[in-house]
Formats: structure tokens, sequence, C-alpha cells
């Protein structure tokens, strides 16, 4: 609309003619109406129809009503019809004008309001677009049309930030999600060849402790390898959803775990509701037995696992509650990064995992547009509590 500008129509300038042609416009229907009310007042002071005889004069009002006076009377009732009917025509004026302000000001108001909204709709665009963003869809683009001013402006800013952000956060997907799969092969050849050593009889007792040692060593390095390229594929937001039963996938990771829980002496109990929720079974199924397996691991023996499903409006709840050692509060906002242990872990046994088991669930949640909350229990121990949207 102001392209015919000799010059750029920034935000300002726009501002400027809209607010300035807003003021014009309104003085202008000021002075018409003031106009046409004064005329209006004016027709108050109309004459008095007059009629002399001798020394007396006869005087004729508006409502056929005439009286007779000398010149002295005349003056004296001149003087005072003159004071009421001004006054008369002044407070109509007045009242008509306090009317027309409030009528103009209710407009003005109106009209500015609609058209700061309209200025202002681009910035509601890029914080809706700046929401999404932070939701992870950074596949999202503001793209906004209209004319080259500061807000264009910061909107295709916003737009080449995002796209360099996509671009470095796919490169580093596909780099781990590549070298986890390379890394596959030769860690699959060394446990052959260590399992085919050990399975030899005449093997010396050193050489098999050397070869479980590597076993052991070779596993945890399959499981961080498995763990980076699960990492890496749980980023990206699901676009094929179906309905999945939590209470199923929570069953399924609940019998993965039995033999483990067993062997660490942590008791298993579970509660689980219907609870149908969209999204991919085995990514689901996978972040209940990372929780669970977390749960188990870093417990204490004689200690207990609970893990519930329910139904919550919107969605389905999955909660793991376990008891454990005290986990500060000021350890839970760094408990989902990678590698991240809380302090006083025991960093030297391998049979606690590799440290990616959270950071895997919360990469799975936001794959799934749900959320996490980990709270510390008073007797020790942590409450996770996964919320996954339903179809």
């Amino acid at each position: 609309m102001l392209a015919w500008l000799p010059f750029r129509p920034t935000i300002r300038m726009r501002l400027t003619l809209l607010y300035g042609g807003m003021f014009l416009m309104a003085g202008v229907v000021l002075l018409l109406l003031m106009y046409v009310f004064f005329q209006d007042a004016v027709s108050y002071l109309a004459p008095r129809k007059l009629s002399f005889n001798g020394n007396l004069v006869q005087v004729s009002g508006p409502d056929g009503i005439s009286s007779t006076m000398n010149s002295a009377e005349f003056n004296q009732w001149q003087a005072a019809d003159f004071l009421g009917r001004s006054n008369s025509a002044l407070n109509t004026l007045l009242r008509k004008s306090l009317t027309m302000l409030v009528c103009l000001a209710v407009i003005a108001f109106a009209a500015g309001y609609a058209m700061a909204g309209r200025v202002l709709r681009p910035l509601g665009r890029i914080t809706r677009t700046a929401r999404d963003v932070a939701s992870s869809d950074l596949h999202r683009r503001i793209e906004l049309d209209g004319p080259d001013d500061e807000l264009k402006e910061l909107a295709d800013t916003f737009d080449s930030m995002l796209d360099r952000l996509d671009r470095s956060f796919d490169s580093q997907r596909r780099f781990v999600a590549n070298a986890s799969h390379e890394l596959r092969t030769p860690l699959a050849i060394n446990r052959t060849l260590l399992e085919v050593q050990l399975s030899d009889p005449a093997a010396s007792p050193d050489l098999q402790q050397l070869g479980k040692t590597l076993l052991a060593t070779n596993e945890r390095s399959e499981q961080l390898v498995e763990g980076l390229l699960l990492l890496a594929r749980s980023e990206n937001e699901l676009t094929d959803r179906r309905p999945v039963e939590l209470s199923e996938v929570a069953t399924r990771a609940l019998e993965q775990t039995r033999g483990e829980a067993a062997k660490r002496e942590v008791e298993l109990r579970s509660k689980l509701d219907p609870a149908m929720v969209a999204g991919n079974g085995v990514l689901l199924e996978r972040l209940a037995l990372n929780l669970l397996q977390n749960a188990v691991r870093y417990n204490t023996p004689d200690g207990w696992v609970e893990l519930a499903t329910t139904a919550v409006p919107g969605g389905g709840e999955l909660v793991v509650s376990n008891t454990g050692p005290v986990v500060p509060g000021y350890e839970l906002e760094h408990i989902f990064e990678p590698f991240r242990r809380v302090k006083g872990a025991d960093r030297t046994r391998s049979d606690k995992g590799v440290g990616l088991g959270l950071s895997i669930v919360r990469s799975v949640v936001r794959a799934h547009g749900g959320t996490i909350e980990a709270t510390p229990r008073a007797g020790g121990g942590l409450t996770m509590r996964v919320r996954i949207p339903s179809p």
C-alpha cells in the first residue's frame, strides 16, 4: 500500500503517517461539525419582529405572543432577551460539542487500536514462530511478506538464523548417526572374536579373565553406540503417529527389567491403567525401559521401583518412582544431559550404563510433543512423571 513512496516505508514512518492522518481527519471532522453546530446556535439569536406606534413599541415573539412597551421598557427587555438567548445558544453548543468529543474519542481509540494491531501483526507472527521453534520445531519459518521495513528485516534475519541452526543440528545428528552406524560393525566383530576365544577350553585362566574384561568393555561400547544412534533418531519430531496403549508398552518394559531387578534385589511394583497416546510404540517402550533401568541401577538393596500408567486429560501419564540415594534439588536440571550422573554416583562401575538413558528419554518425550518432570522423593530416590498427548 505504501510502495509508491519515494523512501523506505519504515515502521516509524508508517506510524507517523497513520496517526498523523488520523489526527488530520479528526480535525477536519471537528471543524465541519463545529461549523454546523455554530450555525444551529446562531438561529437562537434571530431578531424579533418590532412595530412602532409613536413612543410605544410592539414586540412579537416566535410563539406569536406580542407585547407593547415604551422605550425604556423596550431597552431593558432587549438586554434581558439577548442575554437569555445567547446563554441558551452557548449551552446548546457546549452540549453538542461534548457529545461530539466523546463520539470522536471513541472512534479515535477504536481506529487506533485496529491500526496498531495491523501494524504489530507481524510481531505476533514472529512470536508464534519463535514459540514453535522453542518446542523443538526448527523447520518452521516466518516467511513474512509486506513492505521492506524493520519488522520484515527482523523476520528475515530470524529465518536466516533458523536456517543455520537447522543445518547445524541436522549435520550433527547425521554425523552421530553415521558414526554410530559405522562403529557397530567393528564392535560386533570384536565381540565375536572374544566370544570365540573364551569358548576355547585350552585358554589359560589369565587369558579367560582378560577376555571377559575386554568383552565387558566391548559391551559397554556397544551400549554407548546404540544409545547415540537412538538419541540421534529421537531428536526429530515424529511425523507418523499411531495410537499406542501406554500400559502395554509399560508391561513389555517391566518384563525386560525383571531379571536385572532380581539380580540387584530390587522389588518391582506396577499399577497399570489403560491410557491411549499417540506416537511410536518402539520409542515409547525404550522410554519406559530406560526409566526402569535407571531406577533399578541407581537404587539400594531391598529397595523398590514402582511403575504406573493412567489416563489424564489430553493424553496419558507414565510415572516411575524408586527408592535410592537422596538427589539434591540443584542436580535435577542436569540429570537429563548426556553423560551426566548425579554427584557421588559410582563412575567406575560399567553396569550402570553409559550416561545416555535419561537423555534418550527426554529426546523421545520431545519427539512426541510431551513433557517430563523429575522430582526428588523425601526418603531418597526420584519420581519421573512423563505425559504424552493422546491421538
